[in-house]
């Protein structure tokens, strides 16, 4: 920017001031920046102010100011003489920068006139400071988890990548086994829908992702034992188990082989590559940075999908290398039941619970138990949790089994165990009631020894 003063005939030349400030390319928070405001001028310095602008140029912060009548140092600028002008150069370093230094800065500039002493001639040069942020964070979940697997009918399934602390917004991807997918763009979400996802592209077979006929043989063998109106040796329960005080102590529950993995696959399940749609969502947060989610959908294979790697990839101008994280989508395998106490006895509170798989299990999942030929100890057919409390367990509970189920939408497998009730000294034999509290003529005993003890602290 210049300013110049008006000159009349025959008066002294009038002074004149350009002022601009360096330009500067996008910087990284955490860097060091310099501001450079350069400024020619064949007058006298007067003073040089350094604003920082906020709320769309309606405050302007004071970050620096130098007043050539109070002060003597001169080190913040550098000078040279050519000709008759004066070139000048101020700077600001801002020594770590952060997101939050983003935005336009002015640099005023003001000198005496030449033609009069008692005139200052004022003129300013502004920049936008872009302050870029690297995402912090990435994450792929699963949408809508847990969730069953569906044997009959196709289900769409939705990865969400979620890229937090970027500044701009980053560019998200996918890919699938190392390849990037060719995904259908989406503005709005998908409508709520169990049909299968399609689009108008041409039909692509997969070439990359054989099937495995370990897999197809599996489960054709499972639904010929299911059309032969027969269940898998593990869903009936073995014989009951009598325990023998006089015996060594046994344990509290007795391991079962697991079921194969269900994963009957039904017609609608095709050998072709899936149809993929991506839709993101942009969340500007408070402190200038944008939270990323990336949706991936499409139709669920789990002949296909199952053991399938997926990762997502991001982009970023601040960042030197893409950012990454992988999942893996793996159905349960080899569920490992923990029971506690581990000798329980008539009357205990007793805990079961899956504490992990044979394998990395991807999503979540779900599960639910059963009580093989009776119902749960509540009364209730069956119990969604990875727990199975039973309270003041009976007598008549010994010998029995319980199935848990776990499943996710790749595929489900069951595991069983059997829980052994041992006497309890503490409550007669045949004294205790279908939940395993005292009751009888000892129980009797009891209330009559108190209210004994009552009336003769009364008198």
């Amino acid at each position: 920017m210049e300013a110049t003063t008006d000159q009349q005939p025959g008066t002294r030349r009038t002074s004149y001031l350009t002022v601009n400030i360096e330009p500067l390319p996008p910087v990284v928070a955490g860097d060091a920046v310099t501001l450079k405001c350069n400024f020619k001028t064949d007058g006298r310095m007067r003073e040089i102010v350094w604003y920082r602008v906020t709320d769309g140029g309606t405050i302007k912060q004071k970050i620096f100011t130098f007043d050539a009548m109070f002060s003597t140092n001169f080190s913040h600028m550098e000078s040279y003489r050519r000709r008759e002008d004066l070139v000048y150069q101020s700077t600001v370093r801002l020594p770590e920068v952060r997101v939050s230094d983003n935005g336009p800065y002015e640099c005023h500039v003001g000198i005496y006139d030449r033609a009069t002493r008692e005139k200052v001639v004022l003129a300013s040069g502004n920049i936008f400071l872009n302050v870029m942020a690297p995402p912090t964070s990435i994450e792929v979940v699963a949408a809508d988890t847990p969730a069953p697997f569906s044997r009959y009918q196709a289900q769409n399934f939705t990865l969400v990548c979620i890229v937090s602390g970027g500044k701009p917004a980053p560019t998200v991807y996918f890919k699938r086994d190392g390849e990037p997918i060719d995904a259908v763009p989406l503005l709005e979400p998908l409508a709520a829908s169990s049909g299968p996802l399609q689009d108008s592209r041409p039909f692509r077979s997969l070439l990359h992702r054989d099937l495995d006929d370990t897999k197809v043989q599996r489960s054709l063998s499972l639904l010929d034992a299911e059309t032969r109106g027969g269940r898998p040796s593990t869903e009936r329960p073995s014989r009951s188990l009598t325990p023998d005080p006089s015996s060594v102590i046994q344990p509290t529950t007795e391991s079962i082989p697991e079921t194969v993995v269900s994963r009957e696959f039904p017609r609608w399940v095709h050998s072709s590559e899936p149809v993929y749609f991506l839709r993101h969502s942009h969340t500007p947060g408070s402190d200038g940075t944008v939270e990323v989610r990336a949706l991936l959908t499409w139709t669920l294979n789990p002949q296909i999908d199952n053991e399938a790697l997926f990762s997502c990839e991001v982009k970023h101008p601040a960042l030197s290398m893409p950012m990454q994280a992988e999942v893996t989508l793996v159905a349960p395998k080899g569920p490992k039941i923990m029971m506690t106490p581990s000798r329980a006895r008539v009357g205990d509170t007793v805990r079961i619970l899956v504490h992990g798989f044979q394998n990395e299990v991807f999503p979540e999942p779900m599960f639910t138990w059963t009580r093989v030929g009776s119902r749960l100890l509540d009364g209730s057919a069956e119990f969604d949790g990875k727990e199975l409390v039973l309270e003041r367990v009976p007598a008549e509970l010994n010998g029995s089994m319980y199935r848990c189920m776990a499943q996710n939408p790749l595929g489900s497998t069951d595991t069983h165990t059997r829980l052994i009730v041992f006497e309890n000294p503490n409550i007669p034999r045949g004294t205790e009631d279908s939940n395993g509290s005292a009751s009888g003529p000892a129980g009797v005993r009891l209330t009559l020894v108190l209210a004994l003890t009552v009336v003769l602290e009364l008198t």
